[in-house]
């Protein structure tokens, strides 16, 4: 069963989410992962198939930003791999999301989106549901977007 957790405060975020993940383990998983804002940086995401101490493992050096989400995952859609842990990203890598649940139409709406030029990176329907509202409607073109 899926589990979100999330923290925004004064202190460091990453210690906050992977303690609270930690607490959802007994809820069983296949994947984890964590995602924090650093002002002025990339996204910091550390994510992977299997227990959460392996993405703990990852955390160093540890990420001073205190704004973090963190998932755990049970998969419904794609195998459990590195590629479909939460969270996943938008094109830029500026947005991170994590959901839980089932998308039903989510190869309508992979279609439409594959047709508009969004490049997929996932096998999971999260990544067609969660980031699309989002998500400029612009497609990328090399380095740059344009409409």
């Amino acid at each position: 069963m899926c589990g979100i957790a999330g923290y925004c405060g004064l202190d460091p975020a990453l210690p906050h989410v992977v303690e609270m993940l930690g607490r959802l383990e007994y809820r069983g998983y296949d994947s984890a992962g964590v995602a924090v804002v650093e002002p002025g940086r990339p996204l910091y995401i550390r994510k992977d198939a299997g227990k959460l101490g392996i993405v703990a493992e990852q955390c160093w050096p540890a990420s001073e930003g205190t704004l973090g989400i963190g998932h755990t995952r049970w998969a419904t859609h794609g195998k459990p791999t590195m590629e479909n842990s939460h969270p996943h990203t938008d094109c830029t890598q500026n947005i991170a999301v994590c959901h839980n649940g089932i998308v039903e139409n989510h190869g309508v709406l992979r279609q439409r989106l594959m047709e508009s030029g969004h490049v997929f990176r996932s096998e999971t329907d999260t990544e067609k549901r969660g980031l699309p509202p989002a998500l400029p409607s612009r497609k990328p073109s090399g380095r740059r977007w344009t409409r």
